[in-house]
């Protein structure tokens, strides 16, 4: 069933229209600039978006100045905030502003971010007083708290107002806030009260008390949270969109289901990069120094670790000299020791989203990595040394106690390193929670290195005692 849902979801993708072309050609037509913003109103703002990218400078210069701020800011929504810093860069600053105050005041902070500060200075000061206080507001929060990712774009109306009132607020509203669905209440402190879903207050009779329609429970989050902390949050809520507070409960602004994705997206992101042994996210426009600098501080905890790894293989110099032959199955032990450990972190980091588990679950957890680690060795163990057993006394003619002697001690070899390895792959991000790091940073370079090290102690390790030592067997 799932794999028709992703053949079904793969074949609307490819049914999906591409009206690139079409968009470019209306905008470097000859038609009058009227005909033009009329043609363009017929496509969504995401499909011209992706064409903005593909025109020139003065191709695009022509397209601020034949549409509306309105229709500009659209586009702009759907943009990365660096290229739409470069495309306001381009424009006349008055067509500027007027297209920041029409854009939702969360886009507009990070927009102006990302250009320079003399320009940002002179857009600013062309906004009416409400647009930059809003953004003052937003721009006040650090990148990394939910404050910076709000919205004003929301109708808010007070407690004790009457139903034809609130009606009559919404409608005055209504002409500057398209987040109309939910309707948020505030007293007289403007301290948050509760929401009212549009559709009761719309069915709502004009004598009933506005108190009733009031859902009291409804979720919220503080401005100063960190972004991922409420991700956490709000994850167990449907709603379209959550009221953001101050400290005092006071009503800020709001956070968008679209918000929520794109926080979403940028901390998978974060992760990942930390997954791959990067300190943050790198893209296609960086600079070579840049993306050095970025990689090269994880590259160099994992050199240490590498040397150690070859450090400890030369101790075990005079086991790979007698028995060269088992130099051959080195990399097999290392990469399920390496798999393994990878398994168990991301079961980890998935478990540790949680934030109330408790030590009797983070125990447990131990335990039933160890275990799966266990019997999969076990598993593994037992037919790596049946078929490498085989391999050996009919491939390479050594005699049958030899070869199963050698993939015993693979066997045994690969028992240990599993299980430890999944050990190292639940503790090492357990201790990173435990230290208040984010577990993240226990990425797949660092778990594998590490078990690199587990497996190659483990493998040389019980060569030298059993081989060398007790069977005495020599290559």
């Amino acid at each position: 069933m799932e794999n028709k849902d992703m053949l079904q979801m793969a074949e609307t993708a490819a049914m999906k229209p591409d009206y690139s072309a079409e968009i470019a050609a209306i905008i470097r037509s000859s038609d009058a600039p009227k005909t033009i913003m009329n043609k363009l109103e017929d496509y969504h703002g995401s499909d011209i978006a992706n064409v903005v990218g593909t025109l020139s400078t003065q191709e695009r210069k022509r397209f601020y100045r034949v549409c509306s701020a309105d229709a500009v800011a659209e586009v702009f929504e759907f943009l990365d905030e660096e290229e739409a810093g470069t495309y306001l860069n381009e424009m006349d600053i008055r067509k500027a502003a007027a297209i920041v105050s029409k854009l939702d005041t969360d886009t507009a902070v990070e927009i102006l971010r990302s250009i320079n500060k003399e320009k940002r200075s002179l857009i600013i000061s062309m906004l009416s007083s409400d647009v930059k206080k809003e953004i003052r507001l937003i721009a006040s929060f650090d990148e990394d708290e939910i404050g910076s990712r709000m919205t004003t774009n929301c109708i808010i109306i007070h407690e004790d107002m009457t139903i034809k009132q609130a009606m009559n607020e919404l409608i005055r509203q209504a002409e500057e806030n398209d987040n109309i669905a939910t309707l948020f209440v505030v007293d007289d402190d403007d301290e948050f009260c509760g929401a009212v879903d549009l559709k009761d207050l719309i069915t709502a009779r004009s004598s009933r008390p506005l108190e009733e329609l009031i859902a009291a429970s409804f979720p919220y989050v503080y401005a100063n949270e960190q972004t991922a902390d409420c991700i956490e949050k709000l994850k167990d809520y449907s709603e379209n969109i959550i009221p953001v507070l101050d400290d005092a409960n006071k009503l800020l602004g709001v956070i968008t289901a679209q918000n929520i994705i794109e926080a979403v997206d940028d901390e998978m992101g974060e992760d990942y990069a930390r997954f791959a042994g990067l300190t943050a996210e790198e893209d296609l426009n960086e600079t070579l120094l840049q993306s050095m600098k970025k990689r090269m501080p994880w590259l160099l905890v994992l050199l240490g670790l590498g040397i150690v790894v070859s450090t400890v293989v030369g101790v075990f110099e005079k086991v790979v000299a007698q028995l060269t032959l088992i130099m051959a199955f080195q990399s097999l032990i290392l990469d399920m020791a390496g798999n393994v450990g990878t398994q168990s972190l991301a079961v980890t980091i998935r478990v540790l989203t949680d934030e109330n588990l408790s030590a009797a679950q983070k125990c447990r957890l131990v335990y039933k990595e160890m275990r799966v680690g266990l019997f999969n060795g076990l598993m593994l163990g037992s037919i790596s040394f049946l078929l490498i057993g085989l391999y050996i006394m009919l491939i390479k003619h050594k005699t049958l106690v030899f070869a199963f002697s050698v993939s015993g001690c693979i066997g045994l070899s690969l028992v240990l390193a599993m299980l430890v390895s999944s050990a190292v792959g639940t503790l090492i991000p357990l201790f990173f929670k435990k230290i208040k790091v984010d577990p993240a940073v226990a990425s797949g370079p660092l778990i594998t290195t590490v078990n690199d090290l587990v497996a190659v102690v483990a493998y040389y390790g019980l060569s030298w005692l059993f081989l060398l030592n007790m069977l005495h067997l020599d290559a």
